[in-house]
């Protein structure tokens, strides 16, 4: 198996752990506050990463520790702008939104790079875009708070990428994915002290979400994209990425019975498509079928 495949796939995980995240957020934020939730979440997720990658964190040096800084700023606004806006709008409009990173990635990239996406790639990004539109979108959407920081979100997450990929060839990257999430949980524990009232989870069902999400969303998460990133491209992890809401809906079908109309199934079906044709390589499948006829 090819590493960009593997790669790819170890995304497709990862995407499955933040569909999750979302209804995991709201079960959260019924029982403490946002920054207190981003600080519980990513300070769990750096003593557990900071435990099993401990012989690469002895080994850093001050330029890791510059980029993590950096990363784990990108970072902090990404998941202020997700935690509030997942509080402030519906689970299917945030889960829509925060899937435009897709869409903001290869326009910073030809902004940035002039990098023109290949031909199939806009076409995945084109049927992305109808997919979950079909989905998520009804008539009653309309743009406010929530929608706007889950669209802020999208376009972070977008530079966060790119940033990444970059910054990943000239640091370790399991120290680089290690110390941003301590310096996230950071960040947000300070200013849960001056903003909030810090205090830790007292349901088993805080406990879970707040466990699940530092232990699955995050520490796995952060530090196997990192690892993945070198072996893929950012646009083939920005549509994978959507199918987030795919995910989204599968887990809120099964824990709280929430099902999907025509529509709905439709845009799921289109984003799955968009996701394979971006990812095949046609030329190699027709290549090895017209070798194994010739083989006959």
């Amino acid at each position: 198996m090819k590493l960009q495949v593997k790669a790819d796939l170890a995304i497709l995980m990862i995407t499955f752990f933040w569909g999750a995240s979302i209804l995991l957020t709201k079960i959260g934020l019924n029982h403490i506050q946002e920054y207190n939730l981003i600080a519980l979440r990513f300070l769990i997720a750096f003593f557990i990463s900071g435990i099993v990658f401990y012989k690469h964190l002895i080994k850093i040096d001050f330029k890791t520790v510059k980029y993590a800084i950096i990363l784990a700023s990108i970072l902090f606004l990404i998941y202020i702008c997700a935690t509030f806006g997942t509080k402030y709008t519906s689970v299917s409009n945030a889960g829509f939104l925060m899937s435009l990173t897709v869409i903001f990635i290869p326009v910073l990239e030809f902004i940035n790079f002039k990098q023109r996406p290949e031909k199939k790639v806009v076409v995945g990004i084109l049927l992305t875009i109808l997919g979950i539109s079909l989905l998520t979108l009804n008539s009653e959407l309309r743009i406010g708070f929530g929608d706007i920081l889950c669209i802020l979100c999208a376009l972070f997450y977008a530079v966060y990428i790119l940033v990444t990929g970059a910054m990943t060839k000239h640091a370790d990257s399991i120290s680089l994915g290690v110390l941003q999430l301590g310096f996230v949980g950071l960040f947000a524990f300070v200013f849960s002290m001056f903003m909030e009232t810090p205090r830790l989870p007292d349901t088993f069902e805080s406990w879970f979400a707040v466990l699940v999400l530092s232990i699955f969303c995050t520490a796995i998460t952060f530090i196997v994209q990192i690892i993945a990133q070198q072996y893929t491209s950012p646009t083939h992890i920005g549509l994978i990425f959507t199918l987030e809401p795919v995910f989204s809906a599968g887990i809120a079908y099964i824990f709280t019975g929430e099902t999907l109309n025509l529509k709905g199934y439709l845009g799921a079906t289109l984003i799955l498509l968009s996701v394979l044709i971006a990812e095949l390589d046609f030329k190699s499948l027709l290549k090895q079928k017209n070798h194994s006829k010739n083989m006959e």
